[in-house]
């Protein structure tokens, strides 16, 4: 999938003994988008912007070592090795200590000969790092002004972490002229090392440039064009988010002073086996324990008490990306902790005031959002048409922001369909779900429409339901309402020649919340990589049933 951008110059840092601007240049060809105001506390957005950075440059995928070196250097020594032992007299000996002086000062020749273009090399890879880093990272932060605030938007590397940091209003002593809206921003390496540069005793400003928006004329620096081809597994991923972030979830505050000590443990300890996770012990009550494996090391957090309704333990893994909070646990009132299951995702939210920073953390780190969390899948699934989803959406962009409630009342419409058409405008990159606010939020993902028939499905579990449900290969046996008021569905899937007993309970938001099947995905999976296409199927029939 290709992306198209076109910036009218570089963002650019500029420093003096007494200020720091900071001139984002945004992308001239996407409706005008701009913003200006000057920063009360500029520590604090040092140090969220540099976590945002750890995020886009974050990959932890496994890569192994290269080891053609080490083997090109052991058949050398092992020729080394029967030359010496086919040679025993002096005077071959003599000869090949003759030879291999020669050969030594040939290569010292050629060493200096090369030295040039060895420099020449790293002055290029160097210029790339600095000017060109779309070719090392793979996708410039979105920023969406709003009226109450602005906010980034960045996504990993390996696909299993997000980021968002989002400014509101109160953080600016001056806010100038403003254009809601979502455009991407030009953002090079050499920004990093500019944001450093941030002291307390300099005004901060930062400027979404509207400038980037005039039409070049004669004299002035054209537009620069930038391609990048994004896997579809990126984009889809990039769209989980909102998805998992709008699924119920156990919430925890937890003490900066924590959630230091989780990462001072792990700076000190480094496992050798399995397994690699964090326990969440909580009781209603009481302070938060966790638990680090392998060691079974119990970290207490006084400071933290549970307050939830009822005792539970949820195991989370790929841990070691929280050190991405570090630099914010000085500047942070509080982190909140959202939970979603065990092996499922989790979000921190760290608060610092004025200004909030959500760090989104897959299941694992191998574990990427699109093949393997399909939270999509459980979100509200209801159906709804275009002329409905129009709408919502139109309803939302009129005030940039608001409730599922709120729509609903606004719009005479009932909530599961407003639920509905925001989970699907969130799928197609248009709408997000903010976690710390609790409302959607409109953000245009890209500039044109996503080729939404390359991503409608997920994974082959949500073709495969769609293909079962068209060829009425499933039977809805019940649908019934709980004391709760969660829907409870029973009923039967044939396929290819099984017949398999499903049910599955869903929540008043239309949101996943129970389920179980007799196949053999679902058994060694569960809900943790998702629904498999049978119950997903059960849900589909039931919801056009009704």
């Amino acid at each position: 999938m290709e992306f198209r951008y076109a910036y009218q110059g570089h963002t650019a840092v500029r420093n003096t003994p007494t200020a720091s601007a900071l001139s984002f240049v945004p992308d001239a060809t996407r409706p005008p988008t701009h913003f200006e105001g000057r920063l009360r506390a500029g520590i604090e957005f040092r140090e969220a912007i540099s976590a945002l950075h750890d995020v886009v440059i974050s990959d932890l995928r496994y890569t192994p070592k290269d080891r053609a070196a080490y083997k090109a250097w052991l058949a050398q020594q092992e020729e080394r090795d029967l030359i010496a032992a086919m040679t025993r007299s002096a005077s071959v000996r003599s000869q090949i200590e003759r030879i291999s002086r020669e050969l030594q000062a040939v290569d010292q020749r050629v060493s200096r000969r090369m030295q040039p273009f060895y420099r020449a090399q790293r002055r290029y890879f160097d210029y790339l790092y600095t000017r060109d880093y779309q070719a090392w990272l793979v996708l410039d932060p979105v920023i969406t002004v709003h009226p109450d605030q602005v906010f980034f938007e960045c996504f990993s590397k390996d696909e299993s972490t997000y980021g968002c940091l989002a400014a509101r209003y109160e953080e600016f002593d001056e806010v100038g002229d403003r254009a809601c809206g979502t455009t991407n921003i030009d953002y090079s390496a050499a920004l990093y090392d500019e944001f450093q540069k941030i002291r307390t005793y300099k005004t901060t400003s930062l400027k979404v440039d509207p400038g980037g928006f005039e039409v070049a004329t004669t004299g002035e620096e054209t537009l620069r064009e930038v391609k990048i081809d994004l896997p579809d597994s990126w984009v889809r991923g990039f769209l989980q988010v909102s998805s998992a972030m709008a699924l119920p979830a156990t919430t925890v505050d937890l003490h900066p002073l924590d959630v230091y000590n989780f990462c001072l443990f792990l700076r000190r300890h480094k496992e050798t086996r399995g397994p690699r996770s964090m326990r969440y012990c909580l009781t209603p009550g009481e302070p938060v324990k966790v638990v680090f494996e392998p060691w079974n090391h119990v970290i207490e957090c006084p400071r933290s008490v549970y307050e939830g309704p009822e005792a539970t333990e949820i195991r989370v893994w790929g841990r070691r990306r929280i050190h991405i909070l570090e630099r914010l646990i000085p500047v942070t009132h509080r982190f909140t902790v959202h939970l979603l299951g065990k092996g499922m995702p989790s979000f921190y939210v760290a608060d610092m005031g004025s200004m909030v920073f959500t760090l989104g953390l897959s299941g694992w780190t191998a574990n990427d959002w699109s093949t393997a969390g399909n939270f999509d899948l459980m979100a509200p699934r209801a159906e709804v048409d275009d002329d409905t989803k129009r709408r919502v959406f139109e309803g939302l962009r009129e005030t940039w922001l608001a409730t599922p409630d709120e729509l609903s009342a606004r719009l005479g419409l009932e909530r599961s369909t407003v639920l509905g058409a925001l989970g699907a405008w969130a799928q197609a990159g248009r709408a997000i779900f903010d976690l710390h606010a609790g409302v959607y939020r409109a953000r245009e993902l890209s500039r044109d429409p996503l080729p939404m028939d390359r991503l409608r499905f997920a994974s082959e579990r949500e073709e495969t339901a769609t293909h079962l449900v068209d060829n009425r290969r499933v039977r809805v046996r019940s649908q019934r309402l709980d004391g709760e008021g969660h829907l409870n569905l029973s009923g039967t899937v044939r396929d290819e020649s099984r017949q398999l007993e499903v049910s599955a309970r869903i929540d008043e938001d239309e949101r996943l919340r129970a389920a179980e099947c007799g196949c053999r995905w679902h058994f060694r999976n569960k809900l943790r990589r998702g629904p498999c296409a049978h119950i997903l199927a059960l849900r589909m029939a039931a919801a056009r049933a009704r």
